[in-house]
């Protein structure tokens, strides 16, 4: 499907891995112009698909003038940003036992540089009157037990999509999140290896997965995210979209043993 993104610049926050990596894959597919910003590097493979077209920016998202400076170099190369993808994120475990300072600094790191990079590409976004998408996640809505900054922090990012589809839509600004479960990612393996017997909470947790009793790979989040950059998309704002299979909503009576058993 053509999704009208030829040569449409688009910035994506941790962009170098995951489903970062992944939005930065289909987007140079469709003929974008993407433009990874990370603290770490990007892998030879990436490059390889970034060829001559696309761009990375070094760069530390915590840091305001960092953003500023990233914003003004895209322009100065590029010209204009046609969209912006704030996916950058880490599940940090910092839980009530952590106190306030170790609280206030995870939903900082974590939702700070969301605001950021909306508030300094604002200006490039009206001119192209380009898209928004927000990467969240379903603890958002669910809760996790022992993370709370970054699901506050989460839950912000879904907020934020509501408010600022609001305050931009007389712009022409489309505002959507895309809310990821359990994703089949490097950083998901690292986190299923600290349980006591990986094998057995990875076949729970896709026990409870209905659609296909898989988890979600990273592509299919990056499909979603590219096509709601797109003109495909052109009526569809504040919203939040939840790619996971059916895990964060479906009754877990569709489990599949629930169902083989009546």
């Amino acid at each position: 499907m053509n999704l009208g993104l030829a040569e449409k610049v688009v910035l994506v926050t941790g962009g170098a891995s995951r489903i970062g990596a992944a939005t930065v894959t289909v987007l140079a597919g469709e003929g974008a112009i993407p433009v990874i910003l990370d603290r770490d590097p990007v892998s030879e493979a990436l490059q390889e698909i970034l060829g001559d077209v696309g761009h990375t920016i070094r760069m530390d998202l915590n840091n305001d003038d960092a953003c500023g400076a990233a914003v003004a170099e895209v322009i100065e190369r590029f010209g204009s940003i046609d969209g912006l993808v704030n996916n950058a994120g880490s599940n940090d475990g910092v839980d009530l036992a952590a106190g306030t300072a170790a609280f206030l600094a995870s939903v900082a790191r974590n939702l700070g540089h969301h605001y950021a990079m909306a508030h300094h590409a604002l200006p490039h976004l009206r001119t192209s009157r380009g898209a928004m998408v927000g990467v969240a996640s379903k603890t958002a809505v669910t809760g996790q037990g022992g993370t709370s900054g970054y699901v506050a922090a989460k839950g912000g990012v879904l907020a934020l999509t509501r408010e600022w589809a609001t305050a931009l839509a007389a712009d022409g600004i489309r505002v959507n999140a895309v809310v990821p479960a359990e994703v089949a990612t490097a950083a998901y393996e690292r986190h299923l290896a600290k349980f006591r017997d990986p094998e057995a909470a990875r076949a729970a947790i896709l026990r409870h997965i209905p659609l296909g009793h898989r988890m979600t790979d990273p592509h299919e989040i990056a499909d979603t995210i590219v096509f709601l950059l797109s003109a495909r998309a052109t009526h569809i704002t504040g919203q939040w979209i939840f790619v996971d299979g059916g895990y964060t909503h479906l009754d877990r009576a569709l489990d599949r043993d629930a169902v083989d058993a009546r």
